[in-house]
């Protein structure tokens, strides 16, 4: 079974029919053709003491209710057909029982529905936090096209350890993709505590080695090392900013990026500092490296769920290689045909459905992409 909505009415609906579903019709019709085969002669109605139970774990109390009447009904049919026997103990003493059972089986469903409305409050709520921690990437941000795909590692969930955002500002349009070291919470509030920064920072200062020590300031402030959680938490990240032909990059131990175009794919060197949260260990401030984009280039981010992700051989996907030989000689390149890409090669490469978080994130300037 798998639970879809609710209805205006606070009822639940069914999204599919699975196996359990249908148990209590199974119950139900063994019962029917056990008294058939037998003719009678040996009472297999206790049988049907099983099906409202069955009805609690998939239908609301009044379809359990109706369950119970049924089940009791059948049981005095099957016992009134055999003279005499429709008051003997035992079978009085299985209507009871059918009857308890039943009652207990209402009060089952009552609570079984009463929890999955709390569910589907509780991740509406997530769901609706999560997308506005790691709200969609708009398709053009001032001069700069953009695309972007996320797939959390866990499953069920929106968000994980991975984070990217792009913004416009006065000193142009500036990008950042990050990952952070762990999983679960404690990844998920350092996202949250980096892309609070970096939404607040990026329009306020202009060197991005100012604008690195900002989300260093928002890490230390914002999440909570301990022992119990992560204490050597850290952050690899890009700062990017686009202006005109060239973007600047400041490397935190993160991948650098590729420009792709239609003379394939290149890696732009970078300078790697310290990942952000470690600024104690050196307090040495990260190097800028400036590049300037060929006509019909697209840059290209990413973390290391795309490459570390593993095919069945044990072998790292070779993203570099990948987008040279699927994007060379091609006339026109643009930042939602590289995500789609890699979001369907990596997938299609990976041996595992789940694994790590992977983030992508391609830009591309307007007059760039262009052929």
């Amino acid at each position: 079974m798998s639970l879809e909505s609710s209805s205006p009415g606070g009822r639940l609906s069914v999204g599919s029919r699975g196996w359990v579903w249908w148990l209590p019709f199974a119950a139900v019709a063994l019962d029917l053709i056990s008294e058939a085969a037998l003719g009678g002669r040996e009472p297999v109605s206790f049988l049907l003491t099983g099906v409202p139970p069955l009805v609690a774990a998939t239908r609301g109390p009044r379809g359990t209710a109706v369950s119970v009447v049924v089940c009791l009904g059948l049981q005095m049919l099957m016992a009134w057909r055999r003279p005499g026997h429709f008051g003997e103990q035992h079978h009085v003493a299985l209507y009871v029982a059918t009857f308890l059972i039943g009652v207990v089986s209402v009060l089952l469903s009552v609570q079984r529905e009463r929890a999955q409305r709390h569910l589907i409050r509780a991740n509406s709520v997530a769901e609706a936090l999560q997308r506005t921690l790691l709200r969609p990437v708009p398709p053009r941000i001032g001069h700069v096209r953009a695309a972007a795909h996320y797939t959390a590692g866990e499953g069920g969930t929106l968000v994980g350890g991975d984070l990217y955002d792009v913004c416009e500002t006065p000193f142009g349009v500036r990008a950042i993709i990050g990952d952070v070291r762990g999983k679960g919470l404690d990844a998920v509030q350092a996202v949250a505590a980096v892309l609070g920064g970096f939404r607040v920072s990026a329009h306020e200062w202009k060197d991005l080695a100012l604008l690195a020590d900002r989300l260093e300031l928002s890490i230390d402030r914002n999440v909570t090392r301990t022992t119990v959680g992560d204490p050597e938490l850290f952050v690899t990240a890009l700062l990017l900013e686009l202006d005109q032909d060239t973007v600047r990059i400041m490397d935190h131990g993160h991948p650098p990026p590729i420009a792709v175009g239609p003379h394939g794919a290149r890696i732009l060197a970078t300078a790697p500092a310290l990942p952000l949260g470690l600024k104690e260990l050196s307090p040495v401030p990260g190097l800028t490296t400036l590049h300037r984009l060929q006509p019909g280039e697209v840059l290209v981010l990413y973390t290391d769920g795309i490459s570390e992700a593993r095919n069945s051989d044990g072998d790292f996907y070779p993203v570099l290689e990948r987008l040279t030989e699927h994007f060379r000689g091609t006339q026109r390149t643009d930042p939602e045909a590289v995500v789609a890409f890699l979001e369907t090669d990596t997938r299609n490469w990976s041996a595992t459905s789940e694994g790590d978080d992977q983030a992508v994130l391609a830009m591309a300037l307007m007059s760039a992409t262009r052929s």
